[in-house]
């Protein structure tokens, strides 16, 4: 459980990632927004750990775990910086919603009864 509840957390991002859309547009945001970044997680609804940081890969827009950590994430970016993601592990999965601007961003996250917020920065290109 402890894991899933990590998931969650990452729901930022993942989290993250409910039931939104990418700003209007066909396009994507590639390589604007390319490159590792930093997540961290925080949850302010229910009973899941109260938080954690992962890393994500952004390539070409498309989000991907850059951890090592046994969990699913698929996401992209816009050209706006609006970004959709969700995080997956176990048959579980938590969504997220949010915006990146230069090297940083932020959004909120539901997964399960647990909800919270995200904040991501850049760490390369």
């Amino acid at each position: 459980m402890t894991n899933f509840r990590k998931l969650l957390g990452m729901g930022v991002f993942g989290a993250l990632v409910a039931a939104t859309t990418l700003a209007s547009t066909s396009s994507f945001a590639a390589p604007r927004y390319d490159g590792l970044w930093s997540v961290s997680i925080v949850t302010e609804k229910g009973d899941c750990d109260r938080g954690y940081r992962y890393p994500i890969r952004i390539s070409n827009g498309q989000l991907v775990n850059a951890g090592d950590s046994a969990f699913t994430i698929t996401g992209k970016v816009g050209d706006t910086g609006a970004i959709t993601v969700t995080v997956s592990a176990g048959g579980k999965s938590a969504t997220g919603i949010g915006r990146l601007a230069g090297n940083e961003g932020g959004g909120m996250w539901t997964g399960g009864a647990c909800s919270g917020s995200w904040t991501a920065e850049r760490r390369s290109s």
